[in-house]
């Protein structure tokens, strides 16, 4: 069972850890390179387990976006279809990397809508702008800062959406508590991660791959459940998907803020 929130000495380590996978990850893409499905490394390419990446999309969903955008796919799902978004919404991707969440939900919200992108990493942010202007895509806008610290305003999106971002947040329930405060009354939360195994022990998590590969940092979900319920959310699923390895699997949680919200911000 994975804890919510990593001890507070070990938090430099794992976010130092996260940033230089993610850092090299850009780097590679952005030097004509891609991310891998092999456990390691070469000069083009950083490696990502089995069950992440570009083959979570449709070949129609691909077909427009830059070949960076789906080479820098490091996600364990489809968030943007998953989310049933609307014309005209306002979407926020929390750790939106190479920008392939974005592009697709700009594409399904159309101009009168638009989507922040949120990513700490400023090679990330270099290849997502330069993926939107590749595209074409003028109604998204791409924001430096932590997934536990948004910086956007109480009550300003429709919609939130992740893919594997959550489970690498050393603060899970900060995570959920700006998520909340970010939605509009009525917005949705909608996002794809990795699930670990009810009983699972910290220790085997790790056993089964690092933060970083969004393994060792998995929430349960019933963890995924209590920490939502706590932030405020009502109608919370979690509705498993593929699976990524043994005790572990791909999902897609979703939550609604309330409609009627007395929310003290």
């Amino acid at each position: 069972m994975s804890e919510e929130t990593v001890a507070d000495e070990t938090m430099d380590d794992v976010r130092a850890g996260v940033d230089a996978t993610y850092v090299a990850a850009a780097s590679a893409v952005l030097a004509g390179g891609s991310v891998t499905s092999e456990s390691c490394c070469d000069g083009s390419g950083v490696g990502v387990g089995r069950g992440f990446g570009a083959g979570r999309y449709r070949a129609e969903e691909l077909g427009w976006l830059p070949g960076a955008a789906s080479a820098a796919s490091l996600g364990c799902g489809n968030p943007a279809a998953a989310a049933d978004l609307v014309e005209g919404e306002r979407v926020l991707d929390l750790g939106s990397g190479g920008g392939i969440d974005v592009l697709l939900s700009a594409r399904l919200v159309g101009p009168k809508g638009r989507v922040y992108g949120l990513d700490l990493l400023d090679e990330m942010l270099e290849l997502a702008g330069a993926n939107a202007r590749r595209a074409g895509v003028d109604n998204v806008e791409f924001l430096k800062g932590s997934i536990e610290a948004v910086p956007l305003p109480s009550a300003t999106v429709d919609v939130v959406i992740s893919n594997c971002v959550i489970s690498l947040a050393a603060d899970k329930g900060a995570v959920f508590a700006e998520t909340f405060r970010v939605l509009r009354p009525g917005g949705r939360f909608t996002v794809c991660d990795v699930v670990a195994g009810e009983g699972l022990t910290i220790e085997e998590q790790a056993a089964r791959g690092s933060f970083a590969g969004c393994l060792a940092g998995a929430l349960a979900a019933s963890e995924y459940r209590a920490g939502l319920r706590a932030a405020g959310f009502i109608r919370i699923t979690v509705e498993p998907s593929h699976q990524i390895t043994d005790g572990m699997r791909a999902a897609i949680i979703r939550a609604d803020k309330p409609k009627a919200c007395s929310c003290d911000w």
